[in-house]
């Protein structure tokens, strides 16, 4: 089956790529609507993780809205990511905003441009974190990914990314030469790290979940300064990425532990979600329990008041219809 899945990839690829891009963007989001209904598994667990997370606030009917407009998204994402791999620097540059910290989005020619690690997420167009260096020519970029079981899918996938100029290193089998990329001066390392992997648990929109430690861990090994991206979409086949503020690696001279720098890292994360709850990758289970056991949520944890609320909006575009969401852990 590889070699006929292949060839059809190649077929849409070409396909996506030869249309404009807000087209690309309204036949995703077409596709996203009719996967909301025809993929059943992963409509439950969009659901579910909505629930649990602003269940004790919006009603089934909004939740459900929520959902559909997640589909959406994703299938927006998915297909625009075929498209922006192909575009210039310059036809990008009219769609895609990268703001946050002067030092690390535009560092001066005269500064010492330190290392960053990039803890990023499932938001919005995330493959567009791989042409921040076209951004910033200052650093030197990279990644890390799991390859595809299908040897000439993952060939694809890595030809459509590796155009971005952005290096990208294969997680299990590329440990000397990503040891290798991080002795450098100026370079830039962005890690996936939203999903349910890792060995500490820290809270997430209220609920204990397993977080990988990863970003801390190379932060403080190669004296990098650790920050977050998040990449929005501010209209349709539009995007912003911002970069968020620094998050401390040491106290007082000392390491903080890994547990506690993720636990900073998640709070960005849950200040993007509530901001834009359609933006995020609901259709992951995040919330997999300590103990292995299906079925049973993550027990409720608190959240730092400043996130208990947020002027989250109807996912429809109604703007009084989906009012704020408050933490569901607080008094539950």
């Amino acid at each position: 089956m590889e070699t006929p899945l292949y060839y059809l990839a190649r077929t849409l690829v070409a396909f996506l790529q030869a249309l404009p891009l807000t087209w690309v963007a309204r036949l995703g989001r077409l596709g996203g609507g009719v996967a909301y209904w025809l993929d059943s598994r992963h409509r439950r667990v969009a659901l579910r993780n909505l629930a649990m997370c602003f269940g004790h606030e919006q009603s089934p009917v909004l939740l459900r809205a929520l959902a559909r407009e997640n589909f959406r998204r994703i299938g927006e994402n998915y297909t625009c990511a075929i498209k922006t791999a192909s575009m210039s620097f310059e036809d990008l540059r009219a769609r895609v905003e990268f703001v946050g910290n002067p030092r690390i989005v535009s560092p001066s020619a005269d500064q010492r441009t330190q290392s960053v690690v990039a803890a990023i997420g499932h938001f919005g167009n995330f493959e567009l974190y791989a042409r921040f260096g076209q951004f910033a020519p200052a650093y030197k970029c990279a990644t890390t990914y799991r390859g595809l079981r299908q040897a000439s899918l993952n060939r694809l996938l890595q030809s459509l990314r590796e155009r971005s100029g952005c290096l990208f290193f294969e997680r299990r089998f590329d440990a000397q030469p990503l040891k290798a990329f991080m002795n450098q001066p100026g370079v830039m390392l962005g890690l996936l790290s939203d999903q349910s992997s890792g060995s500490v648990r820290v809270p997430f929109l209220g609920r204990d979940c397993s977080t990988t430690a990863a970003p801390a861990i190379f932060a403080l090994r190669y004296h990098c300064a650790l920050l977050t991206g998040i990449c929005y979409r501010v209209g349709l086949a539009r995007w912003r990425i911002e970069a968020g503020p620094e998050i401390p690696i040491h106290e007082n001279g000392r390491p903080r532990s890994s547990a506690a720098i993720m636990g900073d890292v998640n709070r960005a994360f849950e200040a993007a979600v509530r901001r834009d709850p359609a933006n995020w990758f609901w259709v992951h289970r995040r919330w997999k329990p300590a103990n292995g056991r299906a079925g049973v949520p993550p027990a409720p944890v608190g959240v730092s008041p400043d996130l208990q609320s947020s002027g989250v909006k109807d996912p429809t575009g109604r703007p009084d219809a989906f009012p704020t969401v408050r933490n569901p852990g607080a008094g539950s």
